[in-house]
């Protein structure tokens, strides 16, 4: 099994594919536009989960997340350049009684020409936009909304998502310490010519926990890195292969830390992946070649300290994981979208790297209603 997925992956990179998959559909951009002015509407986001790991190995626990989200808010087009939201995230996991987490969501967007800055819930998580070694597709379900300030600009030939986020803050005499983080996330296009596009990304991710009102003055502060670059070589086919695509990184992790606490306190990893996107779905080969590699919001399968349940504190410097995955995605009503995937993986760094993988399915609906519009 092994040399055939070796034999698959090879075959991938030959005909070039893309890192991340595609996750417009599954994203709820909010903004204001120039044909909407004085008018209040109603934006409805409903996000339905089933992702399921059938894993059994040291680095990633073997569970399920079913469940659903929703998202009501009311928003308030002040001018073409000005948009007011307010609303509320719930979601519900089933199997368990009650609502799982509950929160408020509030911001206001400027936005004009190619800018966009956000106060409040941001457009983040995976919109973001990391490769998931770096940020976990898992947190879309787990950890959705983030409150902070961000700048977008998107333009024909550079993109940019600047942004900070406050995950706890504290008060004066609070037993805890105070934490945030942050990070950006840039692509600029150096070549487009006929159906050849090639364009060098750059992310990265911080973390820092600190503070000084809090009571905690024994526990260390901690300032923890996550950063990636590379080229991503893309190549527009047309009929029934629509893309063939290269996207190739290489990530670092570095701990920035006064007192150095934890097991490495510097890594890299090598995050390679080849595929293409078809009228049956997107296939894409990805291999990851870490070494002492610690994320702050990655995937656990790609670290070499082990978070799981019984193996917490695991160590393996050297990790290797190949990964085939696909993903069948289509609008089946207006405004309803079903999101497939199947993302089987062996670990090669094991001697009993037996197959593993997960699967998901996804369903969102999204629908924004005008309430009203004020006479001028």
């Amino acid at each position: 099994m092994k040399k055939q997925l070796l034999t698959l992956f090879l075959i991938c990179v030959g005909c070039s594919v893309q890192a991340q998959f595609n996750n417009e559909a599954i994203f709820n951009r909010i903004r204001p536009t120039d044909s909407l002015s004085k008018e209040l509407h109603f934006n409805f986001y409903n996000f339905n989960y089933v992702r399921n790991y059938e894993y059994s190995n040291a680095f990633h626990d073997g569970y399920t997340l079913y469940g659903t989200q929703i998202e009501p808010q009311l928003v308030y087009y002040a001018n073409p350049n000005l948009a007011i939201t307010t609303g509320a995230y719930l979601r519900k996991d089933f199997g368990n009684n009650g609502l799982y987490d509950v929160n408020l969501l509030f911001n206001v967007k400027y936005h004009k020409r190619n800018l966009t800055l956000v106060f409040g819930s941001l457009e983040g998580n995976i919109q973001h936009g990391y490769i998931e070694p770096i940020y976990d597709f898992e947190r879309k379900i787990t950890t959705p909304i983030e409150y902070g300030t961000q700048l977008l600009i998107d333009r024909k030939k550079f993109k940019l998502d600047s942004w900070i986020a406050w995950q706890k803050m504290i008060y004066k005499g609070d037993p805890a310490k105070e934490e945030i983080v942050g990070g950006l996330n840039t692509e600029s296009t150096i070549m487009e010519r006929g159906r050849w596009k090639i364009t060098i990304p750059a992310q990265f991710l911080a973390y820092h926990q600190g503070g000084q009102i809090d009571i905690q003055k024994e526990t260390p502060i901690s300032t923890l890195f996550n950063g990636a670059t590379g080229i991503k070589i893309h190549k527009a086919i047309g009929n029934n292969i629509k893309e063939i695509f290269t996207d190739n990184y290489i990530a670092v992790y570095k701990d920035f830390s006064p007192t150095k606490r934890r097991a490495y306190q510097g890594g890299f990893g090598l995050w390679l992946n080849a595929g293409m996107d078809t009228k049956w779905g997107s296939l894409v080969a990805s291999y990851w070649k870490g070494n002492n590699f610690l994320t702050i919001k990655g995937m656990p399968l790609y670290q070499s300290v082990s978070e799981n349940l019984y193996e917490n504190g695991f160590k393996q410097s050297s990790r290797s994981i190949l990964a085939i995955r696909y993903v069948y995605q289509k609008e089946l009503v207006p405004n309803l979208y079903l999101d497939v995937r199947f993302e089987p993986h062996v670990d090669l760094g094991n001697s009993d790297n037996n197959l593993q993988f997960n699967h998901s399915l996804f369903l969102t609906y999204k629908e924004d209603f005008r309430l009203f519009k004020r006479k001028k």
